[in-house]
């Protein structure tokens, strides 16, 4: 059975005093990117959103270098399962939101800044790639075999 990260609460106060730096593994700092988000869509305080988006803003910059590297032997069996998983991460935004983030995206990248009410877009946008980035980070990535621990999408493969 596969070890499943324990999910911690945190408030948006511990989010924004969090001690985190390169020691995190990035399985750590997804979850805290994940706690972050979801307490930014739900804030309503533009200092408040902006001390969030800070901090989230630097979690994923310590976070990118991780993921070009290999993953640590410490981490390996809490993302070892005994059985491949049926289902995996997705990003499936409803329709008119997908419409609405590209638009927003657009409007941003051609204006090259954005107005107040393409905020709440720009919001959902990335609450839903940080959730599905976390979870595509903290999935299972290796199935133990008989003849040993491999990786799943190897194991897929050949069936």
């Amino acid at each position: 059975m596969a070890t499943t990260p324990t999910q911690i609460h945190f408030s948006q106060d511990s989010l924004l005093t969090l001690a985190f730096d390169a020691s995190d593994d990035f399985t750590q700092l997804a979850g805290y990117c994940e706690r972050l988000v979801e307490n930014l869509v739900e804030c309503h305080s533009l200092p408040e959103r902006l001390a969030l988006c800070s901090r989230l803003t630097a979690m994923l910059t310590l976070l990118q270098p991780a993921l070009a590297k290999p993953i640590p032997r410490r981490l390996i069996e809490s993302l070892t399962v005994d059985d491949i998983p049926e289902t995996s991460p997705c990003f499936e935004p409803e329709t008119e939101l997908l419409c609405d983030y590209c638009l927003t995206l657009a409007q941003l990248l051609s204006g090259r800044a954005f107005l107040p009410e393409m905020e709440q877009s720009l919001n959902g946008l990335l609450f839903e790639l940080v959730c599905y980035f976390s979870d595509e980070l903290r999935t299972p990535r290796f199935v133990r075999t008989a003849t040993g621990v491999k990786l799943i999408d190897e194991v897929r493969g050949t069936r």
